[in-house]
C-alpha cells in the first residue's frame, strides 16, 4: 500500500483490534503526536514484549510522539499460555509471524509505518524490511553474532539493504562490540548509533559517566527523530 494510505478505523476501534490480537498498543504523545508515526517493536529471544527493557522503550518512544505496536512471536505466546520454557520458532515462522502483523497494521494505521525491534526481533525485521516496504527499520541491540562466535557474522543481508535503518548499538555489546561492527560492509542506508560503553540491553559501566537511564532516553530521542524525518 502507498505511504499515503489511511487508517480504515478510529483510534479507539484500533486500540479495541489491537487487544483482541494480544498486542500492546502505546499511543503517541508529545509534540509530535499529531504526525502520525508508528513503529511495530518485537521482542527479543528470551524475554517477552512486556519486559522491562520493552515497556520502557514502548513508554519513551511514545512519550516523543510515536505510536509503539508490540507483538509476541508464537513460541513466546505460549510461553505465556502455558507458562513452559520453549525456544524461539524456526526463522520461517518467526517470518512468517512478522509478515502478519505487519499486513494487519498496515490495514489499519495511517501515516509512516516503521518495523524494528530487541535483538532477534529486530534481526527477523530485517530480513523483511524491503520486503514489505516499510518506511523504516530500527534496531536495538542488534545481534550481528551469537555470544562468543564473532565468526558466525549475521551481516550478509545487511550489505544489500535498502530500507533507511537506524540499529543503537551499544561500544560493548556482547553481541557485536564497535570494534567488530565497524569491521563490516554495511548498506549506507543504515546509521548506527554507537552508545558508549553500552552493552546489549544498553546498559553503560559505571565508570563511563552515563547512565542507563541517559542511554535509554538518548535512544528514544534517536529513534523518534529519525522515523519522523522518514
Amino acid at each position: 500500500m502507498g505511504k499515503e494510505h489511511k487508517a480504515s478505523i478510529d483510534g479507539d476501534q484500533w486500540a479495541q483490534r489491537a487487544r483482541e490480537h494480544g498486542w500492546l498498543w502505546d499511543v503517541a504523545s508529545g509534540k509530535r503526536a499529531g504526525e502520525a508515526v508508528t513503529l511495530i517493536l518485537a521482542h527479543g529471544a528470551g524475554a517477552p514484549m512486556d519486559s522491562v527493557f520493552m515497556n520502557d522503550m514502548a513508554a519513551r518512544l511514545a512519550g516523543h510522539g510515536v505510536n509503539v505496536l508490540r507483538f509476541e512471536f508464537p513460541y513466546m505466546a505460549q510461553r505465556r499460555a502455558d507458562g513452559g520454557k520453549r525456544p524461539p520458532n524456526p526463522a520461517p515462522k518467526l517470518l512468517q509471524a512478522w509478515r502478519e502483523v505487519y499486513a494487519e497494521v498496515r490495514r489499519h494505521v495511517a501515516g509512516k509505518l516503521a518495523v524494528g525491534g530487541k535483538s532477534m526481533g529486530g534481526r527477523m525485521a530485517s530480513l523483511l524490511a524491503d520486503e514489505l516496504h516499510a518506511d523504516g527499520l530500527v534496531c536495538l541491540g542488534y545481534p550481528f553474532y551469537a555470544v562468543g562466535k564473532p565468526e558466525k557474522q549475521r551481516v550478509e543481508h545487511l550489505a544489500g539493504l535498502q530500507t533507511p535503518t537506524l540499529i543503537v548499538q551499544g561500544e560493548r555489546d556482547a553481541l557485536g562490540n564497535r570494534a567488530a561492527v565497524q569491521a563490516y560492509a554495511l548498506s549506507p542506508s543504515i546509521e548506527v548509533m554507537w552508545l558508549v560503553a553500552g552493552d546489549h540491553d544498553l546498559k553503560p559501566l559505571q565508570a563511563s559517566g552515563f547512565s542507563h537511564e541517559q542511554h535509554l532516553e538518548a535512544a528514544a530521542v534517536k529513534v523518534a527523530g529519525f522515523i519522523a524525518s522518514l
